[in-house]
């Protein structure tokens, strides 16, 4: 997660106070702000002010039921606003809820900003919705909702439910529809297979702003989403990953919060242009035959003026009782999972991004602190549930009901949680009383790994266990494991100076590392950039160290993840079983002293078993002795040591012998060469 937030990017230009004024930003926010936005200004169009709003609706008695009990989950088809035609008149219909206001009118630049006259009308069945129709206010007009609040508060808020907001530091949503004509009809019929627990699953993760510049030097420059499609598609396809993790995409104020501080939670960013911009994004990674996942917060949202804290004057979508709706860490708020409102929101939110931007998965961030009323509290600042535990029962309903709902409506996806404590049956199915996620990042992985691989190899013969570890409980849950944005920011360095030793053990031990990784039963996750051991912590405001691939240690390093991400999608075994405990066995481990390490992945066919042989030494060992079991014969298929990665490329094995030593357990002995820091994977 990123550090907490400092201040916010709110620009209060609503205040400009006369019209001729108003015209004249508006050229600007077509010249300068969002060039594909604004088309229509360069003809300054208004709606008259006189021309009373309609009273109008397209809420159905079920809508409001459904939305009060929690249980609408497609809100974005009846909130916010929708550009229709009324008694033959064109026009935009809003609709909001501010359950504790005494007026919601919509401002914008086709007013004038004129607080006063385009007011909503509530609706009579105490919903809280204020709903009404503009006509001839059309698509592309900048708007908020000018609300008096509860105590005589007037505040001005961007909707919850726009579909597109104004390029920061300007903060009005726009009037905006998600429509777009997707050609990704093939992705969609197979993508089940792509997405199966059974199928290879290797994610590289993106912050698509710092990913690559237009200026380099300039951390307010961005690539657009359609420069994404011809610079990012083909190199995550280069590179092999089947699927692409964005980090939160939706519109977000400050970029210091690498969008996990949203305040649109219906509307991708518009740094990089617009929803139909997006839209092709993911159409063109679906074409190239790569999923796309997600990244999405429902633990907290930021106290930005323009966004959803105290959206009423009051408490709307977050807790009022700060011991539950207030976060320690992030300085944020916490949504209300016990109002049937906002759960109806996130759902309808998750969903959105799976019906309209045809996600393949959703990443659930920070879920612990969700499930736990005492996350980063000490004793005296939570309360206990009804039954004196410390879970937070609404949020738990929350989530089941989350994950059961996508799952219903888009079978062919996965929900996977960033959940680090043993809370049980994250990616179980609710009804066997788990939370319903299909995968969960193997946290303790991760930091036993890297624990691990920072220690001297002379001493790694001591922390063995450690390092074996997760192969006790790896069964236990649908694991994916994570080398994500979060290990390689904050003073912890790069992943390559995470390693011990000279330049060329660093690297060695990098790619030993990674060999471990994707041999290891689970999903995989990698962070941009340290498929090429960047050399710099990563940094939001700058770019990948994309010229260190002009060296070849590093571009080494880029090919060997590449051949990684190939072995795994080649080799069966490495993901038929990759959640089954009959997927894994160890083959040695008692060569403690010397640090070499050896188990089998087991497909659905025993001929197709691949073992992994990991020298944790800088020491070359000769004439190396396994014994397997079932299968005769056998041949090297990956050498972490390859010189095509900056190995030496002296240590290898063109023909393995197998020797016949126990006829009626089928069991063979094989003779192995194995180079110095580095792993070998045989099948």
């Amino acid at each position: 997660m990123p550090p907490k937030k400092k201040d916010t990017d709110e620009t209060p230009k609503e205040k400009v106070p006369k019209a001729k004024k108003q015209a004249v930003k508006l050229v600007e926010v077509e010249e300068v702000i969002v060039p594909q936005v604004h088309k229509k200004y360069e003809e300054i169009h208004f709606v008259d002010s006189q021309q009373p709003v309609w009273n109008y609706s397209i809420f159905t008695e079920e809508d409001i039921r459904n939305f009060q009990y929690g249980t609408h989950y497609s809100l974005y088809k009846v909130f916010g606003n929708k550009q229709i035609t009324v008694l033959d008149t064109p026009g935009t219909y809003f609709a909001v809820w501010a359950p504790n206001a005494t007026l919601v009118t919509v401002v914008g630049y086709f007013n004038g900003w004129n607080k006063e006259s385009h007011p909503l009308k509530v609706r009579l069945d105490k919903s809280g919705i204020w709903e009404g129709f503009i006509p001839n206010l059309n698509k592309g007009e900048a708007y908020k909702y000018h609300i008096h609040g509860f105590a005589g508060i007037k505040i001005d808020k961007a909707d919850p439910f726009a579909h597109f907001a104004e390029h920061k530091p300007f903060t009005a949503s726009i009037t905006w529809q998600t429509a777009y004509d997707w050609q990704d009809e093939e992705w969609m019929k197979t993508r089940k297979q792509h997405n199966s627990l059974n199928s290879p699953y290797s994610v590289y993760e993106v912050h698509l702003a710092s990913w690559m510049r237009p200026d380099k030097n300039n951390e307010h420059t961005y690539n657009s989403y359609g420069q994404a499609i011809e610079l990012l598609v083909p190199y995550v396809k280069e590179m092999g990953f089947t699927h692409v993790e964005l980090m939160p995409i939706n519109e977000h104020p400050f970029d210091g919060s690498w969008g996990y501080q949203g305040t649109g939670y219906f509307a991708p960013t518009s740094r990089f242009g617009n929803p139909q911009d997006f839209a092709s994004l993911i159409d063109a990674f679906h074409q190239a035959g790569i999923g796309v996942i997600l990244d999405w917060v429902a633990s907290h949202f930021p106290y930005d003026s323009h966004g959803l804290f105290m959206f009423d004057g009051t408490h709307t979508y977050e807790y009022a009782d700060m011991r539950k709706g207030y976060h320690p860490d992030w300085n944020s708020y916490i949504f209300n999972y016990k109002r049937g409102e906002v759960k109806s929101f996130l759902i309808s939110s998750a969903r959105f991004w799976c019906d309209q931007f045809h996600m393949d998965g959703i990443r659930v961030d920070a879920v612990s602190s969700m499930l736990r009323l005492d996350y980063s509290r000490n004793a005296g600042q939570w309360e206990p549930n009804e039954f004196g535990g410390n879970g937070n029962i609404e949020a738990i309903a929350f989530i089941k009901d989350l994950n059961e709902t996508l799952y219903r409506d888009f079978p062919d996806i996965q929900t996977i949680a960033e959940e680090a404590t043993d809370w049980p049956g994250v990616s179980r199915p609710t009804f066997e009383g788990g939370l319903g996620f299909g995968m969960k990042w193997m946290m303790g992985w991760m930091h036993d790994t890297l624990d691990y691989f920072k220690l001297d190899p002379i001493y790694r013969q001591f922390k063995q266990d450690k390092f074996t570890f997760s192969m006790v409980y790896f069964q236990d849950e649908n694991f994916m494991l994570p080398l994500s944005h979060d290990e390689v920011v904050h003073g912890k360095s790069p992943m390559i100076y995470k390693m011990p030793g000279d330049e060329w053990q660093k690297f060695a031990n990098l790619r030993l590392l990674y060999t471990y990784m994707f041999t290891h039963p689970g999903a995989k996750l990698l962070f941009m950039g340290d498929e090429f051991a960047a050399t710099n912590e990563w940094n939001h405001k700058s770019e990948l160290q994309w010229d260190l691939l002009k060296y070849v240690s590093h571009g080494g390093m880029k090919h060997c993840v590449k051949q990684l991400n190939n072995l795994y999608k080649e080799q069966p075994a490495l993901y038929e079983k990759q959640f089954s405990t009959d997927g894994f066995e160890w083959v040695d481990l008692n060569h403690r002293s010397e640090g070499v390490v050896v188990y089998k992945r087991k497909g659905l066919d025993p001929q197709n078993d691949v073992v992994t042989i990991l020298n944790m030494t800088p020491v070359v060992r000769n004439n190396w002795t396994i014994y397997v079991h079932n299968k005769a014969e056998w041949k090297e298929i990956f050498n972490s040591d390859h010189k095509d990665f900056w190995g030496s490329g002296n240590v290898y094995n063109p023909d393995i012998q197998a020797e016949l030593v126990d006829e009626p357990s089928h069991c063979y002995k094989l003779t192995i060469q194995l180079p110095p820091l580095a792993g070998v994977v045989i099948g």
